[in-house]
């Protein structure tokens, strides 16, 4: 039977084609694409025994016992499935992991039902060797410029309003610090990798010459950034944001005590949400401690502490304000500072929030 192929990687990443992953769920959760639905042609105990026959007794067996699973009403309601989303989303395309049997299979049994779909030559794999291929090639497509400044900066709040910008902490669902972490875990480094080319790769071809992305270090939460993109990132222009301490306070406030608090309500209710925020902040300082020192340390748990009693007895928030501070000032500044001064030959600009729009709205970064 000759059913349609593709092999159009570019244009199913840049146009967010609905994917059918036929592949089993414990496949899918280790990394799948943008735009993915895990529709399995086998559960997972169905593709470990076939699995098994296969290495046992060879292609032909593992093909029949595959069919013996998966018939009958167990069939029907996966055929069901996939109908159902191609009826929802007519120009969807499937994949396996190669490309091979299963993906094959499940576009025969869908052509037998009413419904065409073309499948992905080379599955999973040929399409994940794409993505890795491009992160080799992409710094040759696009020329960034890397947005940095102290922690408090507001470096985010500025790159969500250029249209012409990656959020690289938004793709790896994490602040990109030792308090970064957010309530819902990070996406598994492919998911992450697969997001962060397609972003990309969708600036690129919109024309876009210049991208703007955050300075980071190549580790966000548990994510890595791929080398060669990296290292493009660490040879490129830095554009300086200078915000004063105050303001800086601020930010921090709204990011890791208000935005935070809110999340942890709502997941876990008030009482308990708060209870938890602590336990996580406590966590958090834990983690810097060696690099605090035990004196300094211990200052700003106690100072949190207060903080955190005056605001659940009184409603009162501003104390935070002085383990902010203290954090800024004893941690995190040092450390940044110290890299500024190592790449100082990179900064091609800096000034405040006004300023930098203004110096990239002169470079047409809109």
């Amino acid at each position: 039977m000759n059913l349609p192929l593709t092999d159009n990687f570019k244009t199913l990443l840049l146009s967010n084609t609905p994917l059918i992953d036929v592949r089993a769920p414990v496949e899918f959760e280790k990394g799948a694409f943008p735009s993915s639905v895990n529709l399995p042609l086998m559960t997972d105990k169905e593709r470990e025994a076939v699995g098994i026959c296969y290495k046992e007794e060879g292609n032909r067996k593992a093909l029949e016992l595959g069919h013996r699973l998966v018939k009958g009403d167990i069939k029907e309601a996966r055929v069901k499935a996939w109908c159902d989303f191609i009826s929802k989303h007519p120009d969807a395309v499937l994949y396996c992991f190669r490309g091979g049997d299963r993906s094959r299979i499940s576009q025969e049994w869908l052509y037998e039902a009413g419904c065409e779909i073309s499948r992905i030559k080379g599955g999973y794999k040929a399409f994940r060797r794409y993505i890795l291929n491009e992160f080799e090639t992409m710094g040759e497509k696009f020329k960034p410029l890397v947005l940095g400044g102290y922690t408090g900066s507001g470096k985010t709040i500025l790159l969500q309003r250029i249209r012409q910008s990656v959020d690289l902490e938004a793709l790896a669902h994490h602040r990109g610090s030792a308090f970064g972490h957010q309530i819902d875990a990070q996406p598994t480094q492919i998911d992450f990798e697969h997001e962060l080319a397609a972003s990309l790769l969708r600036q690129i071809e919109s024309g876009t010459n210049e991208i703007v992305v955050e300075d980071e270090s190549r580790r966000i939460g548990r994510r890595e950034i791929p080398q060669a993109l990296f290292s493009h990132f660490k040879a490129s222009p830095l554009v300086i944001l200078d915000i004063p301490m105050e303001k800086r306070i601020e930010t921090i406030f709204q990011e890791y005590v208000n935005r935070f608090q809110k999340q942890f309500a709502k997941r876990f209710g008030e009482d308990e949400g708060m209870e938890v925020w602590k336990r996580t902040m406590l966590r958090n300082f834990g983690a810097i401690q060696r690099k605090l020192g035990g004196e300094r340390h211990a200052e700003m748990v106690t100072a949190f502490e207060e903080a955190s009693k005056k605001q659940m007895e009184a409603g009162s928030v501003k104390e935070h304000a002085v383990w902010i501070e203290a954090l800024l000032r004893d941690y995190y500044d040092p450390m940044y500072g110290y890299q500024m001064e190592q790449n100082k030959e990179r900064i091609l600009f800096r000034g405040d929030e006004a300023e930098v729009l203004a110096f990239f709205k002169e470079r047409k970064i809109k």
